[in-house]
């Protein structure tokens, strides 16, 4: 993990314990990179409640109750399926926030409308939910830390 990554992790983490806020994650294309992230900033057990890591479509359903009628209609890497993502983290979880991922990491997966490095993200609190789409360059991996760079970013928007 980079400096900078670890940095936004830390300014979420008094963001949230000074909100007295606990946060959820829901992951796809990131593996658990945020909740990584989120947890190696000592203190996070104040803070953090849970991640769930839903890569399969199954899985999004069935954790997140992630309807599988919007997965067919909108296909996984979407905002709507990211802000559902983010209410089905908080919903199945103690905490008062959640952010969500799901995207397009690479090599492989583009589809038409949706190039490697797509992805789709939500935060959620209460009856509030915001998503976003962007487009990250690079390989697997600068997608992926792209990614829970900017969900960290995100959230302290969100939450601040």
């Amino acid at each position: 993990m980079t400096n900078d990554i670890f940095d936004l992790a830390s300014k979420v983490g008094r963001a949230l314990e000074a909100r007295r806020l606990v946060l959820s994650t829901a992951e796809s294309c990131t593996g658990g990179g945020i909740s990584q992230a989120i947890t190696d900033v000592a203190g996070s057990t104040a803070w953090f409640d849970c991640g769930f890591v839903t890569y399969s479509n199954v899985s999004k359903t069935e954790l997140l109750e992630v309807p599988a009628a919007l997965i067919a209609q909108f296909g996984s890497v979407s905002e709507e399926v990211a802000g559902r993502m983010a209410e089905g983290a908080l919903g199945n979880s103690t905490a008062d926030v959640a952010v969500s991922t799901t995207g397009i990491a690479g090599p492989t997966g583009a589809v038409p409308g949706k190039p490697v490095g797509t992805v789709c993200f939500g935060w959620a609190r209460g009856d509030t939910t915001f998503t976003e789409r962007l487009v990250f360059q690079g390989d697997r991996q600068a997608v992926r830390e792209q990614a829970v760079a900017h969900a960290l970013q995100g959230l302290l928007r969100f939450i601040e």
